[in-house]
């Protein structure tokens, strides 16, 4: 199909950013295994469909490493370290970007209001088109988390779920990894 609507994922010029998913976190986000799920299933599509991967940590020797199961998934992968809370604002996230010529990103992480709220402000600000897979987000407190996706929708970030962005990407069942991809979900 060629006429797709800007709204769908496409995976020209896709990348997805896992920000600061870390180990600090586990007993502080209240749904975090789902995230994790959720946030692994989009790492496993990704890969699964060849397209590049960014992971960010937020001070890790404060906050600790990627988790586990991520660090899993992505590999041979290594992980953006910065101190800054927008991705953005390292340098070599920005290098990364720019290399990639990425056009859309698909933004996971925690914390909501936090860093992938000023990750996904600072994207739109470089004319990246931004969705954000809201089961793969969350933050310590409901309403920090519940207001900065709605503070992301207004400013033109698209809300979407693991699943949704996932099978955007595939575009249609006959795609040589439906069903890899498929398996992730099930």
């Amino acid at each position: 199909m060629t006429n797709k609507h800007p709204d769908i994922l496409d995976a020209s010029g896709a990348c997805l950013i896992v920000v600061d998913i870390q180990e600090c976190f586990q007993n502080a986000i209240p749904g975090f295994e789902a995230l994790v799920a959720n946030a692994s299933r989009l790492v496993n599509t990704f890969q699964a469909l060849s397209l590049p991967i960014l992971v960010t940590e937020q001070y890790p020797k404060g906050l600790g490493p990627t988790v586990s199961a991520i660090r899993e998934a992505i590999g041979e992968g290594e992980a953006y370290e910065k101190t800054c809370f927008s991705s953005c604002g390292s340098d070599d996230v920005s290098a990364r970007l720019v290399e990639l010529s990425a056009r859309r990103a698909l933004l996971c992480g925690i914390e909501s209001h936090v860093c992938v709220s000023q990750t996904a402000h600072d994207l739109l600000q470089r004319g990246v088109t931004v969705h954000v897979a809201v089961d793969a987000v969350d933050s310590r407190r409901a309403l920090d988390r519940d207001t900065a996706l709605a503070r992301m929708e207004r400013a033109g970030v698209i809300l979407t779920t693991a699943e949704a962005a996932a099978f955007e990407l595939l575009g249609d069942a006959r795609h040589p990894k439906f069903k890899d991809v498929q398996a992730l979900f099930k």
